[in-house]
């Protein structure tokens, strides 16, 4: 297979963090599962089923557990339907490349770094292959790569508290490519990075022209090096949006993104701590800057994550909503142009954009408490006179919540974003589940990540039920809760526990929206019993 007569090499695993790899002399050899995680293409689990299931709206003629077995038995039997489910496999491979186009993108990245195609995810060596030719030609040389085990830890964007409601216009304005932007603005690089023995020998009158981070980290005010890197991306990026060559540009978004991961990784030879804290303290001062800034013109920042805020426009239409996130975006983006020339005598290419407004807005409560929650949040958009409900963090998104509960939660965001009254539509609900019509819902999808026999100190459920299955490998398991406890989906014959579902899948959803009115799941639910009972009076 390989172009010469070395050895070809195959190293297959069953880890669900590593891949198998194979080496031939000569090709370049891509897992196509692999590409779909290199291009961040999302799906429940990689294994090929899935990702056709999700993709392409087929299956592999074979499925289950028990196929090998199957395969066996066409091996001695019936060697043609054998030849077939192999052919379909590839197929289903080929097609999935062809339509999620994540080869054309892995090539694209390819062509930016001048890594081999193979290699492309490999963000460190991607940086090195830019940032060392960089450094050749202003005669420096890089220092030697050598792992630090020191356990150190970076500093995350910064997340506000939230403030739970439910409200009705909300502007959201995003910076567009923070941390890029950051690293291009305040020369966040290594070779304008200065440490801090050498601050130290300084003279005052040279301290007072370099860049200082809010984290203390300080930087020559020079054109650095990654900036530089940066900067030509980004021109790049501008350029294929602008011929709508969509790939290129998400490729240029994926390598640029990935140099502030890059410096915070300590197997990196330019691996510093405080450098890369210097981005993400920046990040978080940006962050809190803004929110002062939108305050100042009369609005209220109810929520601001890493890269965007949130503002409430009470009495505002989404017409004149609009008008104003864009010009709490000019205004802010005029700030930081004279803030940036006044304070670090650079120009700024900090760009707030108005992202979107919602016309009805909902942040919850973390469980069982009166704080807001993070990261977690829904909003009804309007575009085109089309309505969409957008859900952030919550359990419609989740894989590890079933499908009914993402019903219940999207039917019940559906009321309370249209002002209707929810009692009834819970009682029915609940009602129906009961009633067995809602079955092919209650399904669990859970990842196993590791050997089975590995879960020693406890035995979730989606072990117990992968051991009934006689599953060993790391996986993708599906089971159900019944009156016995949670039994695999393909062998369950036993009756199912719908007051699980009720209380575990149910109930947290309801009363999450309900207690904004002051209202509960329960009382609802008991409501609706005690009228039933009356009817027997």
């Amino acid at each position: 297979l390989g172009r010469t007569l070395d050895e070809c090499k195959l190293r297959l695993t069953d880890s669900f963090y590593q891949d198998s790899t194979a080496d031939f002399p000569g090709r370049a050899v891509l897992d196509g599962m692999r590409l779909l995680k290199m291009s961040f293409i999302k799906l429940d689990d990689y294994k090929l089923n899935t990702a056709a299931k999700m993709i392409l709206g087929q299956e592999k003629l074979l499925i289950g557990d028990n196929r090998f077995e199957e395969i066996e038995r066409l091996y001695r039997e019936d060697t043609q339907k054998l030849v077939d489910y192999n052919l379909k496999d590839a197929q289903l491979v080929f097609d999935i490349i062809q339509k999620s186009q994540a080869l054309d993108l892995s090539i694209r990245r390819s062509q930016l770094t001048r890594m081999q195609l193979d290699r492309v995810s490999a963000s460190i060596a991607s940086l090195d292959s830019l940032y060392l030719r960089a450094l050749k030609e202003k005669k420096i040389v890089a220092p030697t790569a050598i792992v630090n085990e020191r356990e150190e830890r970076i500093k995350g964007g910064f997340v506000m508290e939230s403030k739970p409601g439910v409200y009705d216009t909300i502007i959201v304005l995003d910076f567009k490519s923070l941390y890029p932007s950051i690293i291009r603005t305040f020369n966040i690089d290594p070779y304008s990075f200065v440490p801090k023995e050498r601050y130290a020998k300084i003279p005052d009158e040279e301290k007072a022209q370099l860049i200082e981070a809010p984290n203390g980290a300080h930087f020559r005010n020079d054109n650095g090096i990654l900036p530089e890197l940066i900067q030509h991306l980004w021109q790049q990026r501008d350029a294929a949006k602008k011929r709508k060559d969509m790939l290129a540009s998400q490729a240029i978004k994926i390598l640029m993104n990935s140099y502030f991961g890059i410096l915070a990784n300590p197997a990196c030879r330019f691996y510093n701590l405080e450098m890369a804290n210097a981005i993400t303290h920046f990040g978080q001062f940006l962050n809190k800057l803004t929110a002062e800034k939108v305050r100042e013109q009369g609005y209220e920042v109810i929520y601001g994550d890493t890269d965007s805020i949130f503002i409430d426009a009470p009495g505002k239409d989404l017409s004149s909503a609009e008008k104003l996130g864009r010009e709490l975006e000019q205004y802010i983006n005029a700030f930081y142009k004279a803030y940036v020339r006044k304070t670090f005598n650079r120009e700024s290419f900090i760009e707030l954009e108005f992202d979107r407004a919602f016309s009805k807005f909902l942040m919850p409560r973390v469980r069982h408490s009166d704080e807001g929650a993070k990261k977690r949040y829904a909003g009804l958009v309007v575009e085109d006179g089309r309505e969409d409900i957008v859900v952030v963090g919550l359990e419609f998104v989740r894989r590890d919540w079933t499908e009914v509960a993402k019903k219940f939660q999207m039917g019940l965001l559906h009321h309370i974003f249209h002002d209707k009254p929810m009692e009834q539509y819970i009682r029915q609900f609940v009602a129906d589940l009961r009633q067995g019509k809602m079955d092919a819902d209650l399904i669990y999808r859970k990842a196993i990540r590791k050997g089975v026999a590995e879960y020693t100190k406890t035995t979730p459920p989606h072990i117990k039920a992968a051991r009934k299955l006689g599953r060993e490998l790391p996986g993708l398991i599906e089971y159900v809760m019944t009156l016995d406890g949670p039994e695999p989906l393909e062998k369950n014959s036993r009756p199912l526990d719908y007051d699980h579902y009720i209380e575990k899948q149910i109930k947290p959803i309801a009363d999450s929206i309900l207690s904004f009115q002051d209202k509960s799941f329960d009382d609802i639910v008991a409501t609706h019993k005690q009228t039933d009972l009356s009817k027997f009076g």
